[in-house]
């Protein structure tokens, strides 16, 4: 099965890498190209044909300011993906609090194996020096 264009949806725009970090730059807000280039350290008409990609799928915006064109996040065109990540979200959720119990669960192992004679188990302790000692006598 053929892939999908990148332009045809969201998804498919922010499967590329590039694509996710320039989002993550606008998130801050509005930046040139320039700006862009900058920041991520491509050459500028690589950075403008990810634009380029982006907006056509509605995910950013472009308003022209003097001789420079100043990009946005169009936060509406997210929400798609918002929405399907949302739903992995419980899941998620349940997860980190079965490894929560679990890490509480060994922390307090290690705690009762780390002070023994607060625990009560210096007997055990007792028992086996005497064992070894009788072992020695006899």
């Amino acid at each position: 099965m053929a892939r999908a264009a990148t332009t045809t949806d969201a998804f498919n725009a922010v499967a590329e890498p590039r694509r996710r970090q320039i989002l993550d730059l606008l998130s801050a807000g509005e930046l040139s190209v320039n700006e862009l280039v900058g920041a991520i350290g491509v050459a500028q008409p690589l950075v403008s044909k990810h634009l380029r990609v982006l907006r056509q799928v509605g995910l950013v915006e472009v308003r022209d300011m003097g001789r420079q064109r100043m990009y946005r996040i169009n936060g509406l065109q997210l929400r798609p993906i918002h929405d399907w990540l949302s739903n992995y979200e419980q899941w998620w959720s349940e997860r980190f609090s079965r490894l929560d119990a679990v890490l509480e669960e060994l922390k307090e192992a290690e705690t009762r194996e780390a002070s023994p004679a607060e625990t009560g188990s210096a007997a055990p302790e007792r028992e086996h020096k005497e064992q070894s000692d009788e072992r020695k006598d006899g």
